[in-house]
């Protein structure tokens, strides 16, 4: 494949990254691929803060509407994604712009996921059987190896199942397992990272202008007419905006009540980010919107 131009814009939610990257992808001629947890989905466009057609200005964008609320995925779906996108960047001679609202896909795809065995029927349905007991099984596995298992919650069902499948289809712990199968990055070259950054405070004001125009775009509609489609047993169903608004339609909030339990959780979900992107990423570029701007557009 031939070389791509690409970077990366990260920053705390409402921090102004899609605009930004729009602006940024318009003038390096880019196709944007979005990292996002939330605006992957098809039918979650409020509550996931989705640039619309309007704001992506014609720019194409990736990882946007990719799947509906009840379909699962992991980082290798973003993985897959980018080296289709990057593929197609390559082709078409154009450059990529990656957004990372939730860095952690970013920083997979830069250090790399090991390849897991193929798991058989077998495995599968034994597997099946163990989960039906959490604690016994976590238990199970502790004991075969610590090491691992001491980093996973007794009721985390997906790396518990993951842990399983290696130990049952290889008859390896999964410590030996990934120390004989290394991590392989995805992106192997140089890759500019950007990061926005906003005083606390102001960020928080932001975040709660932002909660206010959900509710009056038809947050509330919009999370009724999921639960009617798909309940709340999906993992996006318990996301920050719509676990709050759940609530409020069961009656435990007020409206008012609502919007601030969404700023609030929303606030402290842009620390996490912070801490996560400035404890996780090296040689970053930090600046507000404007300095980011005046950098990477030559204004």
């Amino acid at each position: 494949m031939e070389k791509v131009k690409q970077l990366a814009i990260i920053g705390s939610t409402a921090s102004g990254k899609t605009s930004l990257a729009v602006q940024v992808a318009k003038a390096y001629d880019a196709y944007i691929l979005s990292l996002d947890s939330l605006s992957i989905y098809k039918e979650i466009d409020i509550v996931s803060a989705k640039p619309t057609l309007e704001e992506r200005e014609g720019i194409v964008h990736f990882g946007i509407d990719y799947i509906y609320p009840h379909e699962l995925f992991d980082v290798t779906t973003f993985i897959t994604l980018y080296k289709e996108v990057y593929q197609k960047c390559s082709t078409e001679n154009k450059a990529l712009v990656i957004v990372g609202g939730t860095s952690f896909y970013l920083k997979m795809l830069i250090e790399g996921v090991s390849d897991l065995p193929t798991i058989s029927a077998h495995t599968k349905r034994e597997t099946l059987k163990h989960l039906q007991d959490l604690p016994k099984t976590h238990a199970f596995l502790t004991e075969f190896d610590p090491e691992y298992m001491s980093k996973i919650e007794v009721n985390d069902t997906y790396r518990i199942e993951k842990a399983l499948h290696i130990y049952l289809e290889t008859n390896t712990t999964p410590s030996v397992y990934f120390k004989t199968h290394p991590p392989i990055p995805t992106i192997q070259s140089h890759l500019p990272i950007y990061q926005i950054e906003w005083e606390r405070e102001i960020l928080r004001q932001r975040i709660a202008l932002r909660t206010k125009m959900m509710v009056k775009e038809g947050l509330i509609d919009e999370i009724c007419t999921l639960e009617k489609k798909y309940g709340r047993i999906p993992n996006c169903m318990k996301a920050i905006g719509i676990k709050e608004t759940l609530a409020y339609l069961d009656g435990l909030y007020t409206k008012e009540e609502m919007i601030e339990k969404i700023t609030t959780n929303t606030s402290r979900l842009a620390k996490r980010q912070k801490t996560f992107n400035n404890s996780q990423f090296n040689n970053v570029t930090k600046g507000s919107v404007a300095e980011l701007e005046r950098i990477l557009l030559d204004l």
